[in-house]
């Protein structure tokens, strides 16, 4: 973002790039949408399989989504948090508007029980907030938009719970470093029985609640896609070390099914000690006492891997038992819920959760857990500065396209073969530059090449754009023009089915019975800072854009890792499907080339890019330009109309970087600013249709492009537009 002449050069990983320092432009043109009405050229409305369920209940089949009839569905969705989903009856006909048209098919309701329970039982959802829930939820579903529940991020207890716990106070009292988990059973309900009891029964009543407005009690509605049992949650997540200090009860709960665990399995505190070679007894810690404390954090089995590794060892007996004990804690706990939900008639999709644990050991143990349950769900963040908020100060300003496989895309490493796979909550983060590269990243080569079968971007808290890039200070922010501006070309894309998923390159087959006594265990690392993740495996992260990189269990022979093709160390690493390129050398972007979408993405270097058909050039140091039928059956040598999208940065008028670009100084203000883009396209096949230049919501504006030289130039300067429609009407 520039006001001066001078360039700097900023590099990401290995990739110097071109930053410009400052602030935006005054060529940058101001963003005014508005909801896309029936008509416009981006309105995907009528592309939703309307009414939800109308195939029957979500199911998996092997590795797939499919509803009970056998349509094959993947899921484009967002998140919708907190208070929103009890939105008021007039304005549930905005947000379903502004969903479907953008080609939203799927949304996940999270934690949004947190404010709707009972003052007094925490298990029951009040009638005024159930009768609001009830017209939203019915109105999605009418529409064709599916909805799942991640309704438990740690269970808030009440006062009428008191009678039920083993120690209320104790978890009343409970602190967390995220002020928002106070109070909850967070951490320890996955061993505690009593807390379970409460997540379970919420669970239970919701799906028993009848609603009036389509005549369905929600166990019967197969518009419920699916069932998160918690987010964000597991028995090694790593907080449940101060959750046990504050909750001695707790502890001592904990210590003693350990060291019962232990006694079944040794018989006596000698024989533990032979096989523990005299390692893992604590301050004395004995059978007898029942008081073997089982370390259950990531961070503790992380460090013990990290040195198993380093020594090529195992991991030490006294490790492995722990893992292996907080393991089947957990799988109970699973296995119990899921009981619980299914008997109530319940037959969509049962996530575990969502959350990670560190690596080696107590990361493989937690994926099977989640694979027992049901479909592989993660989270993951990119990019941005501390916290959560919009400040001035120092941020994350790399790029996912400069580093194959890095960032968002790295949460694939933790899909499994024989089981769907979904990333439920995911956002780059701003003042990151470069956010418009995430939603194609993840369109392209996760739900395309990897073949993810959802994604939920986090989150959508207003129906309409936000007024600055960031949403009030979060950055968590679906409603900018980075992201939902680019929904009709992706979503399009997505449901027509144009990405052909990909071969298995590479396969971590792990034995896990064995994985804590592997003496060459597998080394997948997860590089965690809070919501921001980077997985990183003995496999380069480059082979995802190969071809699908899968993990699979098995209970006979060694773990180990399996390679059928490499991407190697070429400037361009072609998937094995011949739909995409990533370039790697000096110029860094990625191409789309399918029969309904062609595309580039990237910092594509003022080349031409041939993309079978079309030719693509642009001036900008980074853009995307995504060319795509609109129309649901033809690809685009047959479409009627096909809408070309063009969107590189986006800022907030007055908003400043430091001239290395890493720094913010100024968040700015509204309106916020779109950077020009400026594309020769040629598409010689299809020279006789007519190019309109489109308004911010898709709308004609009277304008068109003309083809010059066989080429048309479309220029963001002059047009102040990202949309443009081909039309041969």
């Amino acid at each position: 973002m520039k006001i001066r002449i001078s360039l700097l050069f900023l590099c990401l990983g290995q990739f110097c790039i071109t930053v410009n320092a400052q602030q935006p432009p005054k060529d940058w043109f101001e963003f005014t949408p508005n909801t896309p009405q029936p008509g416009s050229a981006i309105n995907l409305t009528s592309w939703l399989d309307a009414p939800a369920g109308k195939h029957g209940f979500l199911t998996m089949k092997g590795k797939d989504y499919q509803f009970e009839d056998g349509t094959p569905v993947k899921f484009w969705g967002v998140n919708i948090a907190g208070e929103h989903p009890f939105m008021e009856k007039q304005e549930v006909a905005e947000w379903i508007k502004t969903l479907s048209a953008y080609g939203i098919n799927g949304v996940r309701l999270h934690k949004f029980t947190w404010e709707a329970a009972d003052t007094v039982y925490s298990t029951r959802i009040t009638p005024n907030k159930w009768k609001r829930l009830d017209y939203f939820l019915s109105e999605l579903k009418k529409s064709g938009i599916y909805y799942g529940w991640s309704h438990i991020y740690g269970h808030r207890v009440h006062a009428g719970d008191s009678s039920r716990l083993l120690a209320y106070n104790e978890i009343r009292d409970t602190k967390f470093r995220w002020s928002h988990l106070n109070g909850t059973t967070a951490s320890l309900v996955n061993f505690a029985e009593d807390l379970q009891a409460l997540n379970i029964e919420l669970t239970v009543n919701m799906l028993n609640h009848f609603n009036p407005v389509n005549g369905l009690k929600y166990a019967d509605d197969p518009a419920l896609n699916f069932i998160e049992l918690q987010n964000e949650d597991n028995i090694f997540w790593g907080a449940i070390e101060e959750s046990l200090k504050q909750a001695p009860t707790y502890r001592s709960l904990l210590e003693k099914k350990f060291s019962r665990w232990l006694r079944e399995k040794y018989g006596s505190q000698s024989r533990l000690e032979q096989a523990w070679q005299g390692k893992g007894l604590d301050n004395n810690a004995n059978l007898d006492e029942e008081d073997i404390y089982p370390n259950p954090s990531h961070q503790y089995f992380t460090t013990e891997w990290t040195k198993a590794e380093k020594n090529g060892t195992a991991v030490p007996p006294h490790v492995a038992d722990r893992a292996a004990f907080l393991f089947e804690e957990q799988s109970k706990f699973y296995s119990k819920f899921v009981k619980a939900i299914r008997e109530t008639g319940y037959k969509g999709v049962i996530i575990s959760s969502c959350w990670q644990a560190g690596s080696g050991v107590s990361h493989y143990y937690n994926l099977y857990s989640d694979y027992l349950t049901g479909a592989i769900d993660r989270h993951n963040y990119f990019g941005g500065g501390e916290g959560h908020s919009m400040h001035p100060g120092k941020f994350d300003n790399k790029s996912m396209i400069a580093d194959p496989g890095s960032g968002l895309l790295s949460t694939g490493l933790q899909q499994v073969k024989d089981r769907p796979f979904q990333i439920s909550e995911w956002m780059s983060l701003i003042p990151n530059e470069w956010t418009a590269e995430s939603s194609p990243l993840i369109a392209v080569y996760g739900m395309g090449l990897q073949g993810w079968d959802a994604s939920y971007a986090f989150a959508m808290d207003q129906p309409d754009f936000t007024p600055t890039i960031q949403r009030g200070t979060g950055i968590y922010n679906v409603n900018s023009p980075t992201q939902l501006a680019l929904y009709p070309a992706l979503s399009a894309m997505i449901m027509r089915g144009d990405l052909d998923e990909g071969g298995v390159v590479s396969e971590r087959v792990i034995n896990i019975k064995t994985i804590g006594s592997d003496k060459v265990p597998l080394t997948d690392r997860i590089v965690q800072d809070h919501d921001r993740k980077m997985l990183r495996s003995v496999l380069p992260n480059n082979m995802l854009a190969l071809g699908r990189v899968v993990n699979s269990f098995t209970d006979t022979g060694a773990s180990k890792i399996q390679v059928y093709d490499s991407a190697g160390v070429d400037t361009v690493i072609k998937s094995n499907t011949g739909q995409l390129q990533w370039h790697t050398g000096t110029d860094k972007y990625f191409t789309v080339n399918s029969p309904g979408t062609k595309a580039i993405a990237g910092f594509s270097g003022n080349n031409r890019i041939d993309v079978s058909e079309i030719s693509i050039q642009t001036s900008n140091h980074f853009a995307n330009i995504f060319v795509t039928s609109m129309n649901r059956n033809n690809d685009l040598m047959h479409a009627e109309r096909i809408l070309i999208t063009t969107m590189a940065r986006a800022a907030n008028t007055g908003m400043k970087y430091n001239e290395a670009g890493n720094n913010l100084i100024s968040t700015g203000r509204k309106p916020i600013l779109l950077e020009p883009v400026a594309v020769s396209l040629s598409f010689p096949k299809r020279s006789d249709g007519k190019l309109y230049v489109l308004g911010h919501s898709g709308n004609r504006t009277g304008a068109t492009v003309p083809l010059t030289g066989g080429k048309y130039r479309l220029d963001g300067k002059r047009y102040k537009t990202i949309y443009y429609e081909l039309s041969f009407d």
